[in-house]
């Protein structure tokens, strides 16, 4: 009886404490958390019914508000023709989407490659409204017959036809 009586007075004495808030952190804003997150995300993109491209992606955050989605977690873009064959695969360590334009921004080691060339950068876009890849800043580019390198960079999404704006290094293939 008396272990009950003590235990009910222990109970009621720390019950009447004074009670503590949490502090709140009222610098956070709202816009600074994504609507929708996904990871391990495959995205198929279509036009007509015939596939245009699949994105896979290890985590993606969509900020409607920002009018942006920003994927990392190593990304990977295929790029489909008109017939659905692959032509060209674009990977990087993460990558930024302009949800106004469409407009894909592959950041930090950034390789797009297709059946016959392969393309490195640091930062590289896929322009939506033209379905070029372009970039201004350092690449280098390996053909079969060439390696070039040089500051800016525009190619169509397969990789056949591009140019280097100021190339800085260019040698035949045979005498590498």
């Amino acid at each position: 009886m008396k272990f009950i009586l003590i235990a009910l007075v222990i109970f009621f004495i720390s019950c009447s404490g004074e009670r503590v808030k949490p502090p709140i952190d009222r610098s956070f804003l709202d816009k600074d958390i994504p609507a929708q997150e996904s990871w391990n995300s495959v995205v198929t993109f279509s036009d007509s019914g015939k596939i245009r491209a699949i994105l896979y992606a290890g985590h993606i955050r969509i900020y409607p508000e920002k009018h942006e989605t920003l994927l990392d977690s190593s990304i990977k873009i295929d790029f489909y023709d008109i017939n659905e064959r692959k032509t060209t695969t674009l990977t990087s360590k993460r990558g930024r989407v302009d949800d106004l334009t469409n407009d894909l921004f592959a950041i930090d080691s950034v390789v797009a490659e297709s059946d016959s060339v392969i393309i490195t950068t640091e930062e590289m876009m896929w322009r939506n409204k033209d379905k070029k890849i372009v970039s201004d800043k350092f690449v280098t580019i390996l053909s079969p017959k060439e390696k070039i390198q040089g500051y800016g960079f525009e190619s169509d999404q397969n990789l056949k036809n591009y140019v280097i704006y100021n190339i800085t290094y260019i040698t035949r293939r045979d005498t590498l």
